[in-house]
């Protein structure tokens, strides 16, 4: 919300300087965003008269220019505009000024020979308008010597301040004056709301969807002349980044900012019949004011004629009954939409505009009176003509409510004693009507004796629901920095630790994949459809996602770290190492998931490596393997099985489980068409640890006994075994390791080979096995009934011992 201070003091009668009102608004609630001058540019720049104008020995072009700037002394200037004349008053920029509008600083040059000691200046250098056909020309009696910004009324700061959406009352300059007036900062001017004098009946409205618009006035205001609007008004909308069209649409536009009434002006020539409010048909189309065709349906409530649809109700007017500098009667519409039904369509038809800002957070309803009244006469005022009398279509909705408030809240909700008194003059100085109550709950005088208020919210606070509300409105007028600080009760002792066993857990890993050299990234819950699609499908979808973009929660972490492994690829980075703890959303509900993706070179080129080495499925295997581990998974006993998924590569990837049906991690390379779908070139390496699926910790004991190094040395022995090619080499070793589980302690896997001497179909397993003695060392007979058992338990899976 942007106005300027002079704008504000149309409305608030203050002695108050721009400090003082900018700490009163952060003070309030009114967060300040910034504040412009826009005169402060042109502080260098000055009335002046041209007092000779000769043309140039060198140019035919130029002219030199002997000018006034109030000091006494002329000032040679050479100037090139064709308006340049003597007797002409313009505006002077003078050594050492810089032009607005290309940041030149003006200096003393000769052009073609002569000394310039300045530049006469159009309006498009100072930014003032696009005129650039000549110099500015001011009026005659304009004082010369004057720094422009002062002559002009530039020197006007611009205040930008950030509105909530609970204060629709402050869309307007004058709620803002308003608030301020509450805080002591001035006086609130009265509003003059006096009706034009009116001849003959106004237009034929009907309303047939009271749901959408329960209340719409009209009136028409014949013989217009629609030029430009005053300068004053064409000033302030400029400050503010309003461009000013014509009188008729700047009006509606002053009104709406000034007083947050948004209004709309049919021209009359352009109507067939009774303006009806209805809901739209399905199909039907309207040419909007932004020049773009919306296609309705039957929940959108419009303004229509005979010929069709105008008008998009508290939204945006059409193109085809818009004003024009030929329009000589309008019709003024002043209506009161439902904040909800203008959401909606709004959301709908992904149209924005300012009435519908104004409109979905909820209008003042009881101003349609008073705003159609002051519309008019700006319009009779500006452009002439003479006023119909005022239709009133449907009822307006009364809104505010009335509860009853204890003046003790003040200090039990909002931390401050604050006077009954003072307290019953914050909320009338807001709008609010106070009523004292004593015991029995009858009006009395406000003494120590009353037992409360009876307050009646104004129609322009439906954002007040109850006590709570006024409380806020006391605390915040009242001054939210004078509310002491009280710390909080703490228990005696040493503080608890509250980390839940959850919180530990991501704790955990979060330390271990970074201590992996692994970066964490946190990326978007939200993603579009086609990318939830490249993973299975999304099975939660927004109905009003901010962006097409951010519409599906996602099932998966995969996209978003794909999309933040390009981007870094994209600038430089050679080797991307991602990993990110999130949750995905599954139509059983949220699952914590650790996700690490691994793109690029694994090792850079170098004498030693050659060339660089990307990323293999192992990799992602050792990953998993190190996470699960920090994760408290039981790594020892898992099982890896069949592939990944739709997204994984076949045949380089896999699961990791506990058992057939309890997946703990899928890992692996990733699918060359989805990491295209997400512009990533190159093979890419990925783990996803399903952290909900990990077997949780007994509650009571502990799970093993404390560990005892053993007392005597272990024992290994070496096996090489033939075994079918299909056989995967876990599940040998952990046959092996479970042949005599009182005596082998450990089982690897140290070489693997094909080749001559191996039959095809076959491959040569060789298994180190660790052999750990109790009381007593082993005999060799020992041994041998161990090594039996090994070979017997490795045949079960078709493996034969390597003679």
């Amino acid at each position: 919300m942007k106005f300027t201070l002079s704008w504000l003091k149309e409305h608030l009668d203050t002695d108050a300087d721009l400090t003082a009102i900018l700490d009163c608004l952060n003070r309030i609630g009114h967060e300040v965003e910034g504040v412009e001058n826009p005169g402060a540019a042109l502080a260098a720049f000055k009335v002046a008269r041209v007092l000779t104008a000769e043309r140039h020995p060198q140019a035919d072009k130029l002219q030199v220019l002997t000018v006034d700037a109030g000091d006494g002394e002329p000032l040679q200037i050479v100037c090139g505009a064709p308006n340049a004349r003597a007797g002409l008053v313009g505006v002077l920029g003078l050594p050492g000024a810089t032009v607005p509008a290309n940041g030149m600083v003006l200096k003393v040059a000769a052009v073609r020979g002569v000394e310039s000691n300045g530049m006469m200046c159009s309006s498009r250098e100072l930014e003032l308008g696009d005129d650039h056909d000549g110099i500015i020309e001011l009026p005659e009696d304009a004082p010369v010597g004057t720094p422009f910004p002062d002559y002009a009324g530039l020197d006007d700061p611009v205040i930008d301040v950030s509105i909530t959406p609970n204060r629709q009352d402050c869309m307007g300059v004058r709620g803002i004056a308003r608030d301020l007036a509450a805080a002591g900062l001035g006086t609130l001017k009265p509003l003059d709301a006096t009706p034009v004098a009116t001849s003959g009946a106004g237009p034929e409205v009907r309303i047939e969807a009271p749901e959408g618009c329960p209340a719409y006035f009209g009136q028409t205001v014949s013989g217009v002349t629609n030029g430009a609007a005053p300068e004053w008004m064409q000033r302030r909308l400029k400050a503010i980044g309003q461009r000013p069209i014509s009188a008729l649409v700047d009006i509606t536009n002053y009104v709406m900012i000034d007083l947050g009434r948004p209004l709309h002006v049919y021209d009359k020539a352009k109507l067939s019949g009774a303006l009806t409010v209805r809901k739209a048909k399905p199909g039907e189309q309207v040419l909007a004011l932004n020049e773009k065709t919306y296609t309705l349906d039957e929940t959108i409530t419009v303004i229509a004629d005979e010929n069709g649809v105008h008008d998009i109700g508290g939204i945006m007017g059409g193109e085809e009954t818009g004003v024009s500098e030929t329009t000589t009667d309008v019709v003024i519409e002043c209506a009161y939409f439902e904040p909800e039904a203008i959401a909606r369509a709004g959301q709908k038809l992904l149209l924005t505009s300012d009435a519908r800002t104004r409109f979905e957070r909820g209008v003042d309803p009881a101003f349609l009176e008073d705003g159609i009244a002051i519309a008019a006469r700006l319009v009779t005022q500006i452009c002439g003509g003479t006023a119909s009398d005022v239709t009133r279509a449907g009822a307006v909705p009364k809104v505010g409510i009335t509860t009853g408030y204890d003046p003790k809240l003040a200090e039990t909700l909002g931390g401050m004693a604050i006077p009954a008194e003072r307290q019953r003059d914050i909320l009338e100085s807001l709008g609010f009507t106070v009523q004292p109550l004593d015991a029995n709950g009858d009006p009395c005088e406000l003494t120590d004796a009353c037992d409360g208020f009876r307050v009646t919210a104004p129609s322009w606070r439906r954002d007040v629901d109850g006590p709570a509300d006024l409380v806020e409105e006391v605390i915040r007028i009242e001054g939210i920095d004078k509310v002491p600080s009280t710390p909080l009760p703490r228990a005696p002792g040493v503080a608890k630790p509250t980390a839940t066993p959850e919180q530990k857990l991501e704790r955990r890993i979060r330390r271990t994949a970074a201590a992996r050299g692994l970066n964490e990234a946190v990326t978007w819950s939200f993603i579009s459809e086609s990318e939830a699609q490249a993973v299975g499908g999304g099975a939660w979808t927004l109905a009003n996602p901010i962006s097409e973009d951010l519409k599906v929660m996602r099932p998966s972490l995969l996209p978003g770290l794909m999309m933040a492994a390009a981007r870094n690829v994209k600038r430089g980075a050679t080797s991307v190492r991602l990993f990110e703890l999130g949750r995905r959303y599954l139509a059983g509900g949220e699952k914590l998931t650790l996700t690490v993706l691994l793109a690029g070179d694994r090792s850079p080129r170098g004498w030693a490596n050659g060339k660089a080495q990307p990323f293999g499925a192992f990799d992602a295997k050792g990953e998993a393997l190190a996470l699960l581990e920090a994760a408290g998974a039981p790594v020892g006993n898992l099982q890896v099985m069949g592939e990944a998924g739709a997204a994984w590569h076949p045949g380089q990837s896999a699961t990791l489980r506990l058992g057939p049906k309890t997946v703990l991690a899928a890992f692996g390379m990733l699918h060359p068409s989805l990491t295209k779908t997400f512009d990533l070139d190159g093979p890419v390496a990925a783990v996803e640890i399903f952290l909900d699926a990990i077997p949780a910790k007994r509650a009571n004991g502990f799970a093993r006994p404390a560990y005892t190094p053993p007392a005597l040395q272990a024992v290994t022995r070496d096996f090489a075994f033939i075994v079918p090619s299909t056989l995967a080499a876990g599940d040998l070793v952990r046959a092996v390791k479970g042949a005599d589980k009182a005596v082998i302690t450990d089982a690897r896997l140290f070489d693997l080979f094909t080749g001559a001497g191996v039959e095809d179909g076959k491959k040569s397993l060789a298994v180190e096995v660790t052999l750990q003695p109790g009381d007593k060392s082993f005999t060799d007979a020992e041994i041998k009934a161990v090594a039996d058992k090994v070979v017997a338990a490795a045949a079960k899976l078709g493996a034969v011992l390597r003679g």
